[in-house]
């Protein structure tokens, strides 16, 4: 018997299907995270958020303006903040670590400068938390390969790989993440909408392992069930046009000096046309450095651009350069501040360290009793 070949209309029909399921799971995570958001003025010891960064190299606009400008809103509103320095994720995609130290030591820097509270928030290394790590051999024996593979994350290295091999660590990224977030019980995860997938495993994760293992009082869970707390990050080019990237050199880093930031800026991508207006679509640069100077406090995007006129790009990125620098001056103060004492840093990541350990080893306890490898 011949077996008929799947036809386009079946395979339009599925890809269609898929779509609907996650246009209503992603308008479920929406709504929900509204909820959430009006619960954390009146209810906010309910909630443990964690948040991370790789220290990949130094943070930048970027990193700021997409999530490090809400870790001290969320902290001051009374929620138990955790931020993550994920040293070891370094190496999912690398062939070694670089200067770690030094970019672990400026990640902490650049957290409290922007205002987190070391006696109010957790900040600390995932490499130095071995219990956490150890939770990544019951997960991955609660995921399949092909789930794995199916992980945005995954794919888009898969894809970028150029034939290049993909390390065992970086196909267990998502798993990875799970342990950072489930380790120490985190309920509330900020994220954007396309790394709601990696929340996702982290809930399925917590659920296979307390449907598997569950313990026999089945209202006391392993794992609390983490969920998004979606935000509208900003999409900032780099200074080239293209995606901001640590690696492509085309970022403005929170350590520059007014200066630095000066020069970086005259080399910014814009266009030939001497008339400023704000259109992302046609003219992405010239609405990216018009963003960029409305962030920080310059107005609106329409209004800098009817200001500036026929003033030409020179213009622009004067008017930039002055937002810029002007916004970000107090932040750069505290942290020069911050890394004229290392020790005073290293301390703040290890009393950060031992806190997450104190919970990490909590929670390894409750999953080897719940495993019955209490012994």
């Amino acid at each position: 018997m011949t077996q008929s070949p799947e036809t386009p209309t079946s395979s339009k029909a599925e890809e269609a299907l898929a779509n609907a399921t996650n246009d209503a799971s992603l308008a479920r995570s929406i709504a929900r995270s509204a909820e959430i958001e009006a619960d954390l003025d009146v209810n906010p010891g309910r909630y443990r958020m964690l948040t991370g960064v790789r220290p990949t190299g130094n943070m930048h606009l970027g990193h700021y303006f997409g999530t490090m400008r809400s870790w001290q809103p969320i902290q001051d509103r009374g929620v138990d903040t955790w931020i993550l320095v994920a040293d070891y994720q370094v190496i999912t995609d690398r062939d070694g670590v670089g200067p770690i130290r030094e970019r672990v030591l400026s990640l902490v820097a650049d957290t409290l400068s922007v205002g987190v509270d070391p006696e109010r928030s957790t900040i600390f290394a995932h490499s130095a938390v071995p219990a956490e790590n150890q939770l990544m051999l019951p997960f991955l024996s609660l995921v399949s390969e092909s789930e794995l593979h199916r992980n945005p994350t995954v794919k888009a290295e898969l894809e970028a790989t150029d034939g290049r091999a993909m390390t065992g660590l970086m196909l267990t990224y998502p798993v990875h993440q799970a342990a950072d977030i489930l380790f120490c019980q985190a309920n509330l995860v900020p994220v954007g909408k396309d790394q709601l997938p990696h929340l996702e495993q982290a809930r399925l994760i917590a659920q296979r392992f307390d449907k598997r293992y569950g313990r026999a009082d089945k209202k006391h869970p392993v794992f609390r069930r983490p969920e998004a707390l979606l935000g509208e990050a900003p999409l900032l080019l780099g200074l080239d046009g293209e995606k901001m990237s640590k690696s492509r050199g085309n970022t403005i880093e929170l350590r520059m000096t007014a200066d630095e930031t000066a020069k970086a800026l005259k080399k910014a991508k814009t266009d030939s046309n001497r008339v400023i207006t704000y259109d992302p679509e046609n003219r992405p640069e010239v609405s990216n450095l018009l963003m960029l100077a409305s962030l920080c406090g310059a107005g609106a995007p329409e209004e800098i651009a009817e200001r500036i006129g026929d003033g030409g790009a020179g213009t622009l990125k004067k008017v930039t350069t002055e937002a810029v620098n002007e916004f970000f001056a107090p932040i750069r103060a505290k942290r020069a501040e911050l890394v004229a004492n290392e020790d005073y840093l290293v301390s703040v990541l290890h009393e950060g360290n031992a806190r997450a350990n104190a919970v990490a080893n909590e929670t390894l306890d409750a999953v080897r009793s719940a495993m019955h490898m209490s012994y």
